[in-house]
């Protein structure tokens, strides 16, 4: 058993993986961290590998306390992938973006893939199918876009995400769900068809926090994967082993 370690900014996904298949699935904010650790290998003791992607939001003493259960392979530029890294500068690449672009090798190892994963940002990462990772774009994802109008102007109102019902506001509010909501959405199918005017048969991704909300909304056609990232960790720490 292993077990996959996704900690954001504010969550922390956990997962038990038995072999491809997930066995257990928790979010947790992070300062639970350490209690969850211990009640998880309480009751899954035959876990014996962890791999830890931390985009900061957990300490180097709590990944210590985690080794003490268990091998720990903690994902950074440095780890093996499986596919050739063409990133101008590879010590840059977020290691979220490293779990998703093997995601997407795995998932689709001869064929071009662009994976979206619309979260705090919304990152763009694109394999070809000579299974090498050519980068891709990240821009401000939904939540970021309503906070920015809020703290960046006097009178703007800080608003939750809410599907339109018009792309043409007529009020503040509607104006603003309007410009965020089809602004992104256009973004994301603008992106996918300069895609696919390079890509020969284009597989597109979309995964994230954020995805099931705008799955419904883009005009092209998209496989939609929430836990696609968890399953590029799997498949770094079974790489990482060798």
């Amino acid at each position: 058993m292993n077990l996959i370690v996704d900690v954001g900014n504010t969550l922390v996904k956990m997962a038990i993986f038995d072999n491809e298949k997930i066995i257990f699935y928790r979010k947790i904010p992070n300062g639970d961290f350490a209690k969850s650790v211990k009640t998880i290998f309480a009751e899954y003791t035959h876990i014996q590998n962890a791999i830890v992607s931390n985009v900061g939001g957990i300490s180097n003493e709590e990944i210590a306390m985690l080794c003490v259960f268990c091998k720990v392979h903690v994902l950074s530029h440095a780890s093996k992938t499986p596919f050739k890294n063409s990133y101008a500068t590879p010590q840059t690449l977020g290691v979220d973006r490293i779990a998703l672009a093997t995601a997407a090798f795995y998932h689709n190892p001869k064929g071009n893939t662009l994976v979206i994963d619309a979260g705090t940002c919304v990152t763009y990462d694109a394999i070809n199918d000579y299974g090498e990772y050519l980068g891709g774009a990240i821009s401000p994802g939904i939540t970021m876009r309503y906070r920015a109008m809020h703290e960046q102007t006097s009178k703007l109102p800080l608003l939750k995400k809410k599907p339109i019902i018009d792309y043409i506001g007529n009020t503040t509010e509607t104006s603003m769900h309007s410009g965020v909501v089809n602004g992104i959405c256009n973004e994301i199918d603008g992106i996918i068809d300069q895609y696919k005017s390079r890509f020969v048969d284009l597989t597109v991704i979309l995964t994230g926090g954020d995805a099931q909300f705008l799955s419904k909304r883009l005009k092209n056609t998209i496989f939609a994967h929430s836990k696609f990232l968890l399953l590029g960790l799997y498949h770094l720490l079974e790489y990482n082993k060798r």
